[in-house]
């Protein structure tokens, strides 16, 4: 299909309602839906069952329960770098934030300030770095995490649901501060961090470990926040490597990164490379290292 007619019919297009369709699909539990699709999608998208905990399609009573698939252990092992990829996936932009601005595509850019939602938070990361890590269809869609983290806050942006493939980074402005996200943020060992889980067309849910399912319900378009620091609060600690959520089909995460010393992504890492979950994303100077 020409990309600029995939971008018009995005803008056309009933994504809520889509969303919600395929949302209804991927969590019926009839067998004779759930494993055509589930089998269909294993075929279509050249999924490697040889990595899944359960390699056999039939385990999966439903088409979600497939998707969020656990791996089996050892077959991502983490690295010794600062920073661990978070997910399996390709990398869509990744740099330096220059003036509170990040790059979407090609040509392309939008505010930090923006994309969270709150100048405030946007303020102390305006010379930060980022990473743009696209998770295709066929990926493995939990969320791990690249250092360990205390969680300090969780923020439901309500917002559009554009698809967040190549093509529309490319032709939609503003893409991922106006698509539905899901902003948490963590007090790690170089300082303060944000995971920031972007919702897409007919990505029926965004879940962390923590809180379960945060997505849906979309009928609201207020900002929703969660605070974890309050006194009578029991601590989130995560360590580094550990699940912290998922996609139901996929989409993106955002990393955005301090910027009080320098930060060495992986060398390795440019726009359009594969990534998997584990792998070197960055290193920081021993300096910037807390106790």
């Amino acid at each position: 299909m020409n990309d600029r007619l995939f971008i018009l019919l995005q803008h056309l297009a009933p994504k809520e309602w889509l969303t919600h369709a395929a949302g209804r699909l991927a969590s019926t539990d009839r067998p004779w839906v759930a494993q055509r699709f589930i089998r269909w999608f294993i075929q279509r998208y050249q999924v490697d069952m040889s990595e899944a905990l359960h390699s056999d399609p039939a385990h999966y009573r439903d088409f979600n329960a497939f998707f969020t698939r656990e791996l089996r252990p050892g077959v991502r092992p983490l690295s010794d770098a600062h920073w661990l990829c978070p997910v399996d996936g390709r990398v869509s932009q990744l740099g330096g934030i220059q003036q509170g601005q990040l790059i979407q595509a090609k040509g392309r850019s939008y505010s930090l300030s923006a994309l969270l939602a709150s100048p405030e938070q946007a303020e102390g990361f305006a010379q930060g770095h980022f990473a743009t890590l696209y998770l295709s269809p066929r990926d493995y869609h939990r969320i791990h995490m690249p250092c360990d983290g205390r969680l300090l806050s969780m923020h439901h942006i309500p917002g559009d649901l554009f698809s967040v493939n190549p093509v529309t980074a490319e032709g939609v402005e503003g893409l991922f501060a106006r698509n539905e996200r899901l902003v948490c943020w963590f007090e790690g060992p170089f300082g303060r961090f944000a995971m920031v889980l972007v919702g897409a067309t007919i990505v029926g849910s965004i879940a962390t470990v923590w809180s379960g399912v945060v997505t849906p319900p979309r009928h609201s378009r207020t900002v929703r926040n969660w605070d974890y620091t309050c006194p009578n609060t029991a601590p989130i600690c995560l360590a580094k490597g550990a699940e912290m959520g998922r996609f139901q089909l996929g989409s993106t995460v955002i990393m955005v990164m301090p910027g009080h010393a320098p930060l060495q992504f992986n060398p390795a890492w440019q726009a359009g490379q594969a990534i998997r979950m584990g792998e070197d994303m960055a290193q920081m100077p021993a300096a910037a290292v807390q106790p």
